[in-house]
């Protein structure tokens, strides 16, 4: 079993998926699998599941999202117009921000 993954992506950011079959494609995250190191983004990497039908369901071929590796992804700056990585900095509240590395532009509200 793997140790959790603290992640710097949360759910709704938008991301860029820098390798893999959707490289260059834009995308909400829906949801951060952080055991497993992988993030769900809406349509990108969408797969085909064959389901058998039953008293719930019709059955079928559903095209769903399937998860991502967080190292194929990256954070959209929407200053910088590309994906980035992310830093963290200690505000003087003592709020801690997420940042782009590029620009330096604090990107949590």
């Amino acid at each position: 079993m793997s140790a959790m993954t603290k992640t710097r992506i949360h759910r709704d950011d938008e991301i860029v998926v820098v390798a893999g079959r959707d490289k260059g494609a834009r995308g909400k995250v829906i949801r951060t699998l952080p055991a497993n190191g992988k993030v769900l983004v809406a349509k990108v990497n969408m797969v085909k599941r064959h389901t058998r039908p039953s008293q719930s369901s019709k059955g079928g071929i559903i095209e769903k999202e399937a998860p991502i590796a967080l190292s194929n992804v990256q954070y959209y700056c929407p200053s910088c117009k590309a994906g980035v990585r992310l830093g963290v900095k200690a505000l003087e509240d003592g709020r801690k921000v997420r940042t782009c590395k590029k620009c330096g532009e604090v990107l949590d509200r």
